[in-house]
């Protein structure tokens, strides 16, 4: 099972995958006119619209949900594996990577918007939705919806739950051992569980608009927390700065660990990281109460900014800085092409970044990147459970199951808890095969809507048109033919009603 579970995932998860995705964003980027940086002072000006309603939440909520979900354990331990394996150079990659990206995010989550339903006084849309209104593929939603369920809904949450679980322990440590099922656990960690749970519980039964209350509140708090320890590393050591962005950039071409070892790993940890074309964004981009769809899609591709050119860079900045880390080429094993740090120091583990703040804060380093282990795989399992559960509503409608939502909570709820407890093992590789999926899906299916019928892209001219007229900013499908838009078409006859 384990050596089938690593196969398909490598077929998946292939260089294929890696164009893909580098081509689209390139695709959309050419078709949008560079809209992620025409656009760049109308994304800042749109986050702080205030547009929340009874059904919808805002912009900025909506932010801060997709957010939660793009800003994780990857952001600690992704960059430092990406510096590992492919050298200072994949950062640069990294950065390529978020801004082609960035013009995906708009079109994906701009489709989102254009095609979300009112789903019992509560707006739900994501890729399951615009496949089947937009191409009319119903077969198509619910294998995406099927695939985002099994890989946010079952095994992904459980691995950042372990993460979550390690970051407490490793700041307060184990505790007293107790002999359980799953081999010995903390009592720390127990302790750690049943907050877990009781805060989880609490934020998942009041359903998005206690999602966006809370990760409105935490995850900016978090993200500024990081960024300002790496800002006080960086003023440190200024005169290391301008040394360490001209190592990024020759290495991304000269890469001490080789060309293609920049290329791909920082490509890889950039897809991973940022979640451009996963089709993961969308789900709480459709959530959001806008005057037009493509409002949500310029502050979901500000979304991929703050991740991978703040986030991400915060994180590789500490470690370059420092160097506080190695670069293990195709050498024999226990070989490194720059050996800063122990040989036994693990790449792809957040050791790096504990390093470098240990190195420049001492004691409170460790703990630091603890706190922000926790804060960050925490809410991103709130993004989780978002997305399946829009999902699991989606199989509902389209297929007329009375599939009870309470039952995805306490799903979730146990995989929360068993990951917490347990050592991730292969069992969750069948995680990333879902996420691939999505990914492998949601990027052709949003290029096949393009050739069919073109909507992100009649959205952002209508919207560039109105903006340049002076407004009032409206958003009528029919007029631009796009079809199955019937949120909007029956919103628009509800304001000329009135």
């Amino acid at each position: 099972m384990e050596a089938l579970v690593n196969t398909i995932n490598g077929f998946i998860w292939s260089d294929a995958l890696i164009f893909l995705c580098l081509g689209a964003g390139l695709f959309y980027s050419i078709l949008t006119r560079f809209a992620q940086v025409r656009h760049f002072k109308e994304m800042w000006r749109l986050l702080f619209n205030n547009n929340e309603s009874d059904k919808g939440i805002s912009s900025f909520q909506a932010l801060a949900v997709s957010l939660s979900g793009r800003v994780g354990v990857g952001n600690i331990a992704g960059v430092a594996a990406a510096i590992g394996f492919g050298g200072p150079g994949a950062i640069f990659w990294m950065w390529v990577v978020a801004f082609l990206g960035a013009s995906t995010a708009y079109a994906e989550s701009t489709l989102g918007q254009i095609y979300k339903v009112n789903d019992n006084g509560q707006y739900r849309g994501g890729p399951a939705y615009y496949f089947e209104r937009c191409l009319g593929w119903k077969w198509l939603g619910i294998v995406f919806a099927i695939s985002a369920i099994v890989a946010c809904g079952i095994f992904l949450p459980g691995i950042q739950a372990n993460a979550v679980g390690n970051a407490v322990t490793q700041v307060f440590g184990e505790g007293q051992l107790v002999s359980s099922s799953y081999g010995e656990v903390g009592t720390t960690k127990l302790i750690a569980l049943a907050i877990i749970l009781i805060v989880l519980a609490f934020i998942i039964f009041g359903g998005i608009k206690r999602i966006a209350h809370f990760t409105q509140i935490v995850v900016p708090f978090m993200a500024l927390g990081y960024i300002v320890m790496a800002m006080i590393i960086i003023f440190l050591n200024l005169d290391k700065v301008p040394g360490v962005f001209g190592l990024i950039l020759s290495d991304a071409f000269t890469a001490q660990a080789g060309f293609g070892a920049a290329i791909g790993w920082g490509v890889k940890r950039g897809i991973y990281s940022n979640e451009a074309g996963q089709g993961t964004g969308p789900h709480a981009a459709a959530a959001a109460e806008v005057q037009h769809p493509a409002q949500q899609g310029l502050v979901q591709a500000f979304s991929v900014y703050v991740d991978t050119l703040f986030i991400c860079t915060a994180t590789a900045l500490m470690i370059l800085i420092t160097q506080q880390y190695n670069v293990q080429g195709t050498l024999e094993a226990g070989q490194f092409i720059v050996q800063n740090v122990a040989a036994e120091t693990v790449i792809g583990s957040p050791a790096f970044t504990q390093m470098a703040l240990q190195s420049v804060f001492g004691g409170f380093g460790p703990i630091f990147v603890g706190i922000a282990l926790f804060f960050f795989a925490f809410t991103t399992i709130l993004a989780y459970y978002y997305i399946a559960e829009t999902n699991v509503a989606y199989l509902r409608r389209a297929l007329k199951l009375d599939i009870p939502l309470t039952l995805v909570k306490l799903v979730i709820m146990f995989m929360v808890a068993y990951g917490t407890v347990n050592t991730a093992g292969y069992i969750w590789d069948l995680g990333d095969i879902g996420v691939g999926l999505m990914a492998w899906i949601n990027i052709v299916g949003i290029l096949v809507i393009f050739f069919v019928s073109k909507p992100t892209m009649k959205a952002l001219r209508d919207y560039e048109e109105q903006q340049k007229a002076g407004g009032p900013i409206t958003f009528d499908p029919v007029k631009l033919g796009i079809k199955n838009a019937t949120f909007w078409e029956e919103r628009l006859k509800d304001q000329k009603s009135k």
